[in-house]
């Protein structure tokens, strides 16, 4: 019978799903980006890892002002230090938006 456990070389292929909206999109110039984990890591991280994945661009100025959602729940004024982003999740960056 196989062996069904998690092994270290499946945890490498898990990964957390960047979505960009609004102006993030257009500063990425893509749509999300698919960050490949091995286990927890903070928001921080994530953010950074997305940014220095596009070099030259505005996405550091724009993320900066974005509204964050961890898995559909709202970051709020929580330190992305702190907060824990599991492999599989997904990150949704929202700029302001205007008019309403």
């Amino acid at each position: 019978m196989a062996d069904t456990s998690s092994s270290a070389d499946d945890r490498e292929t898990e990964h957390i799903r960047v979505r960009y909206w609004a102006a993030a999109r257009a500063a990425a110039g893509i749509t999300h980006d698919d960050l490949p984990v091995t286990g927890p890591v903070p928001l921080a991280e994530v953010v950074r890892r997305v940014v220095a994945r596009h070099p030259g661009t505005r996405l550091a100025e724009v993320v900066s002002v974005c509204s964050v959602l961890v898995d559909d729940r709202p970051v709020g004024t929580a330190d992305p230090a702190t907060v824990s982003v599991e492999p599989g999740s997904s990150v949704e960056l929202l700029p302001p938006f205007a008019g309403g």
